[in-house]
């Protein structure tokens, strides 16, 4: 029996991209407008030709289309299903897809449902402590879910947003800007379309401020502590406000997000966007990229970038018709923390937890400044080619601690032709492949000596008179 596929957030997302109408996309589809807003709303299914006049019009790559946001659901789900208070008897994977498959729009419900409990679970431990630690309340501030949410947004936009990035590609065609060494014809554009002049100034206070745009002298200032790429990042995340300000209103508002904090944050993540797509032009990006075998330092030298924004942009090529290699791309902190994310690829990051310890990502903070490249394999047996790096963002002054973060990036083993770091690994080796995982709640492997936790679903035995390498023994 052929599946039936309700994919109606995806061609309703699509429609709204390209700004079509129900009426005008229907016409070209050649049904009615009640029906498609009975495919839009998941009350029919979409039929093969549908489906494959919308990859005509859109230029969609039909299995990820139609699969994607499933996996991604599917992930998210039993990751949320191995914490309490959903967790006590474990869901099976086969239950977890049939959900997703029967009602995605209901799937991410029971998603914002878990992080508001996680939320509420998190501001009373923070209660406790402010009661048992402080002499006064300060207001509870909570986990940052609504960084949460717009993560949730990009990711499931597969990091590409449309109208940003082509204005982008469109600006630096328009303009002749000098791709690699834009800051002056970045400065020139302010002053000729907005009437905005910039200033590099010293930050004399200890409150030290990167951008600060004023509006009654019509006036930004940079920071002198920026580096070059930084600084010409900076030039671009105002261009976006000033040009495209009713284009991000627009994302914004159809994302329908829970809170106010969540559609601020997601217009600041939209300008970061098109400030990247501005500096790394889609076209010319991807045929450098693809060239050099995705080599980042070369890409960096060729773009005028930094190693953080060339890795970021990568994991944006995903334009209908013109996708490039997919990647993931994360930034964790030395705690471990998760401060950006995304995935193009199967591999799923950890929302409510750690993330695995034998993920080389974590590696990157003992040798810092080195790039080291992993052969990984998930327990659902795909091979990934894993690139991790340190990042510094320097403080800019002796009592000014730096941040440090580790950049990580990778595809598929499948890709490993088109990846320069591929170099000397043994692809088709099941030994040489280090055994991942996502989290250790989520993660299958009863063999794993890094263990932290057992995971969902699986009973513990212990044995008094044994003691075994391996932390946790399973029924």
């Amino acid at each position: 029996m052929q599946k039936k596929l309700f994919l109606g957030h995806k061609v309703r997302r699509l429609r709204e991209q390209r700004h079509h109408s129900q009426a005008a996309l229907a016409k070209v589809l050649e049904i009615s407008p009640s029906y498609l807003n009975q495919i839009e709303s998941n009350q029919r299914p979409l039929t093969l030709p549908i489906l494959l006049r919308l990859a005509s019009i859109f230029e969609i790559d039909l299995p990820a289309f139609a699969e994607e946001d499933e996996a991604r659901l599917v992930a998210d789900l039993r990751e949320a299903c191995a914490s309490a208070p959903l967790g006590e008897n474990g869901l099976s994977l086969v239950d977890l897809k049939n959900v997703v498959a029967a009602s995605p729009e209901f799937a991410r419900r029971i998603l914002v449902l878990h992080q508001a409990y996680q939320r509420l679970h998190e501001q009373v431990q923070s209660l406790a402590d402010t009661l048992a630690n402080r002499d006064h309340i300060d207001a509870l501030a909570g986990p940052q879910f609504p960084y949460e949410e717009v993560r949730d947004y990009f990711h499931y936009c597969n990091n590409y947003v449309g109208p940003l990035d082509e204005a982008a590609e469109r600006l630096v065609e328009q303009q002749g800007l000098h791709v690699g060494d834009m800051q002056a014809d970045l400065i020139r554009h302010l002053k000729a379309r907005h009437d905005v002049s910039v200033q590099v100034v010293p930050n004399e206070d200890d409150e030290a401020v990167m951008r600060r745009f004023e509006t009654s002298s019509r006036t930004l200032f940079l920071s002198a502590l920026l580096d070059g790429p930084s600084r010409i990042f900076q030039l671009g995340y105002q261009i976006a406000l000033l040009d495209h300000e009713e284009t991000i209103s627009r994302l914004v508002s159809g994302a329908n997000f829970a809170s106010e904090d969540a559609k601020s944050i997601c217009r600041v993540g939209l300008a970061n966007y098109f400030a990247g797509a501005l500096l790394m032009p889609y076209r010319a990006f991807a045929a450098q990229a693809r060239a050099v075998r995705h080599d980042i330092e070369v890409l960096q030298s060729r773009f005028g970038v930094s190693f953080e924004q060339v890795c970021h942009r990568l994991s944006t090529l995903q334009r209908p018709g013109q996708r490039g290699v997919p990647f993931y791309f994360v930034r964790v902190d030395r705690a471990g923390n998760i401060t950006k994310r995304h995935s193009a690829t199967r591999f799923q990051f950890a929302r409510f937890g750690g993330t695995c310890p034998l993920w080389n990502v974590h590696e990157a903070f003992a040798q810092p400044g080195k790039i080291l490249v992993q052969l990984a394999r998930m327990p659902d047996n795909v091979a990934y080619i894993c690139v991790a790096r340190t990042a510094t963002k320097r403080g800019g002054a002796f009592l000014r601690r730096n941040r440090e973060f580790a950049v990580g990036l990778g595809c598929e083993a499948a890709y490993a032709a088109e990846l320069v770091y591929a170099a000397g690994l043994d692809i088709n080796s099941e030994e040489a492949a280090v055994p991942i995982g996502v989290n250790c709640r989520i993660c299958e492997r009863a063999d794993c000596q890094q263990r932290a936790f057992p995971p969902i679903g699986r009973r513990i035995t212990v044995d008094e008179a044994q003691r075994s390498f391996v932390p946790y023994l399973f029924t």
